[in-house]
């Protein structure tokens, strides 16, 4: 973790310099997810901020935005790294460190999921409230810098309670279905066989995916509160009723369901 506080203190000049008012709300929008803001207001290219890696992610925009979601001005990471893309963790979850450098207060992050509960269907809306993490590393490995947070945190709340709790009542309000899961995540790029498919079901998840663990593992060290919002891309079990699924498709789902999840977060905010 040599390093890590200097550059995200470097990134966060950077962009404290492009941008006067820096919102207290960030949003990170997974696969398929760049609809859900109302307006871009001011944009900054991942590429151009310092420390931030290179990704042409198809489904990303890769862009740090100011962007407007009814009345209210947020923080938006159009984009996420991913482990397969061949980052390691700290480089995954840079951004968040990033974002609580800017001051930012609480984060919602977005992304799109396998369904392994039998009683979720494509385009479900699912709250995470728990984690498998399944990854070959964490993101807090390496030599200890007590200012980027303590060594042990524990994550009993990691995804916070208060804000699970907002996100069932903005759903009750604005009449949109909702359940909560538990989510694994996997190394990937390669989707799952069938008998992973069956493994993972019968650990305990119901939701497979290659992200958004890293990110919440970084943000309860630091201490950012954090709700995240799963889109079920496809059906993973009952085996019988897996079929192939390519990106297109799930980035075809994602964008027909994102207007539940923009509903959600304006609502929210």
């Amino acid at each position: 973790m040599e390093n890590i506080f200097e550059k995200q203190k470097e990134a966060s000049d950077f962009i404290k310099a492009q941008i006067s008012n820096i919102p207290s709300t960030a949003i990170q929008l997974g696969t398929g997810l760049s609809d859900c803001v109302d307006s871009v207001i001011q944009s900054i290219p991942y590429s151009e901020i310092p420390h931030f890696p290179k990704s042409n992610l198809a489904g990303h925009k890769g862009e740090l935005q100011i962007a407007q979601m009814g009345s209210e001005t947020i923080l938006v990471l159009s984009g996420r790294y991913h482990y397969y893309e061949g980052y390691n963790l700290q480089e995954v979850t840079f951004p968040i460190r990033v974002l609580k450098e800017l001051g930012i207060e609480k984060i919602f992050i977005t992304n799109v999921s396998g369904g392994l509960n039998p009683d979720y269907k494509a385009g479900d809306i699912i709250f995470i409230k728990d984690h498998i993490n399944l990854l070959p590393d964490n993101p807090l490995r390496g030599l200890q810098d007590e200012r980027l947070g303590i060594r042990f945190p524990d994550l009993k709340d990691a995804y916070n309670p208060k804000l699970l709790s907002q996100a069932k009542n903005a759903c009750i309000a604005q009449g949109i279905d909702f359940k909560e899961g538990i989510y694994v995540c996997l190394q990937g790029p390669s989707l799952e066989t069938k008998a992973e498919y069956n493994f993972l079901h019968h650990i305990g998840a119901d939701l497979v995916g290659m992200s958004t663990v890293p990110e919440v593992i970084v943000a309860k060290q630091i201490l950012l509160p954090v709700l995240v919002i799963s889109c079920v891309s496809n059906v993973c079990f009952p085996i019988e009723l897996i079929t192939e699924t390519t990106v297109e498709e799930v980035i075809a789902v994602a964008k027909k369901s994102s207007f539940k999840i923009k509903k959600l977060l304006a609502e929210l905010l």
